[in-house]
């Protein structure tokens, strides 16, 4: 533990949604929600208005739908989220060499490290510079939590939402979490929770005056004794500027269940060229290949197996997920697939494919399988067992949400498409709310469209935090430097 709220947490508020009200106008101020539009589709991020009404992230958009029906449910659009996460990245950068992110939207800040801040006085005004200039920037909001330790931090910034900046003290942690609810701590889920409540602790105070022995018997002894240490508000994790991923995976949820054989493994090895790309991108190779499943009652299998040495070759991973497959029963139904790569490595042994002596049939397989959707342009699309319906075609060519662009109207929105029709709300983010407009799906003149800048002129940064108040040990830098040159 500091001795100074020198750890500083920030969380954008409702990242998603805020962004998309950010970036329409007539969105503001009312509920939006961002994920899955489809039957199975969940939410990613509820605007505070949504929130309101009981819509919350991971819930499924069907729950949503019915507590919110008036809502605007859009589909994300991570070209525009990473743009805003970059630019928020850049101002942390400038606080500390010491950034750990987290998420798009949320990471931790060494502000000692970075010499921003060394006393409670500088330490709040840099949270307080930092929320002016990721609004500056960005136009949107994000919280802020101060505290000597990474986990009281976290804590902080989630007690400060929305908008808002909270420090606790060194020294007051106790008596901070000791009214709050042990689902507050880290590791502390939903079945964690109810053992503990079973149990008769229900608060932080509870698990504190219960003693690390007794948390032993409950939990075990590694979750026990770390319980314990975060129970007295003990967290001594330091803030690691790289975080060293441990695998890469992608996965898809679908609308109806697959049931043809053929499908499922066609499927799978397009999910294991996505997987190897998301790999390659990231310099790495890895050794263990692993499937996830999901079936129609909700069951979930893993199956994984582990090559002679690491890879980045589409080929190798895709007949190795294709192995894993075969030794799963599809025939009731499969709602879910994912592949996986684990045991990640730098480097590749190119000589894996002893027992690929067919790599070349299945690698021509799939090219076979994927082009029908090549073909239509759409890269990752699935062949489908059935041609698909002109609503679906226009949902995935007008996605709820997304940018377009009218030779005749300027930029706009999708509101929505169907019937061989797509709307068109024609607005930009620092405009009035606009008019809307219906055109046939095919229409010529409408095109897709990059998304905006939510702000038209960003403020000048370029020498932020220059400006901030200068910690202790700087201005006692300053003053020994100034003493030297005026004396005589």
């Amino acid at each position: 533990m500091r001795p100074a709220p020198t750890i500083l947490h920030l969380d954008m508020d409702a990242f998603y949604a805020s962004a998309e009200q950010a970036a329409k106008p007539s969105l503001r101020g009312k509920a939006v929600v961002v994920g899955g539009l489809g039957p199975r589709g969940v939410v990613a991020t509820a605007s505070y208005e949504a929130r309101r009404l009981g819509v919350h992230s991971a819930m499924p958009t069907a729950q949503a739908r019915r507590l919110a029906p008036n809502a605007a449910y859009l589909v994300p659009r991570f070209s525009l989220y990473r743009t805003v996460s970059d630019q928020v990245m850049e101002l942390l950068g400038r606080l500390s060499p010491l950034v750990e992110p987290l998420s798009l939207d949320e990471a931790f800040v060494d502000l000692e490290a970075g010499g921003t801040a060394d006393d409670t006085a500088s330490a709040r005004a840099t949270g307080e510079g930092l929320r002016a200039a990721i609004r500056a920037v960005t136009g949107l909001s994000g919280s802020v939590g101060l505290a000597g330790s990474k986990m009281l931090a976290k804590i902080a910034s989630e007690e400060a939402k929305p908008d808002g900046l909270l420090v606790i003290e060194p020294g007051t942690e106790r008596e901070l979490l000791a009214p709050m609810s042990v689902r507050i701590l880290p590791g502390v889920g939903p079945a964690t929770g109810d053992h503990l409540r079973r149990a008769g602790m229900t608060t932080v105070h509870d698990l504190a005056e219960a003693g690390e022995a007794e948390l032993v018997r409950l939990v075990g002894k590694a979750h026990g004794h770390g319980l314990y240490r975060m129970a007295l508000g003990l967290d001594d994790r330091p803030v690691v500027a790289e975080r060293d991923a441990k695998s890469v995976s992608v996965e898809d949820t679908f609308d109806v269940d697959l049931h043809d054989r053929v499908r499922v493994r066609a499927e799978v090895e397009r999910l294991a060229v996505r997987c190897v790309e998301r790999l390659r991108a990231a310099d790495r190779s890895g050794r263990t290949v692993v499937l996830k499943l999901r079936r129609y009652d909700f069951s979930t299998l893993t199956r994984s197996e582990t090559l002679r040495g690491p890879t980045d070759d589409p080929t190798v991973v895709r007949e190795a997920a294709g192995r894993l497959l075969e030794s799963v029963d599809t025939t009731g139904g499969v709602r879910l697939l994912g592949v996986g790569v684990t045991g990640l490595a730098d480097y590749t042994q190119e000589d894996l494919f002893a027992q690929a002596a067919d790599a070349r049939e299945l690698a021509q397989r799939a090219e076979e399988h994927r082009a029908p959707a090549e073909k239509d342009g759409g890269e990752e699309t699935a062949p489908e067992p059935e041609p698909d319906s002109a609503e679906l075609l226009a949902a995935r060519r007008w996605p709820a949400g997304h940018d377009v662009r009218h030779e005749e109207h300027g930029h706009g929105w999708v509101q929505g498409s169907g019937v061989g029709r797509v709307t068109v709300r024609f607005e930009e983010p620092w405009s009035a709310p606009g008019r809307v407009l219906t055109f046939r799906v095919d229409d010529p003149r409408l095109r897709p469209a990059d998304p905006l800048p939510l702000v038209r002129e960003p403020a000048d940064y370029s020498s932020w935090p220059a400006s901030l108040p200068k910690s202790r040990s700087d201005a006692g830098s300053a003053a020994s430097s100034g003493g030297g040159e005026s004396s005589p």
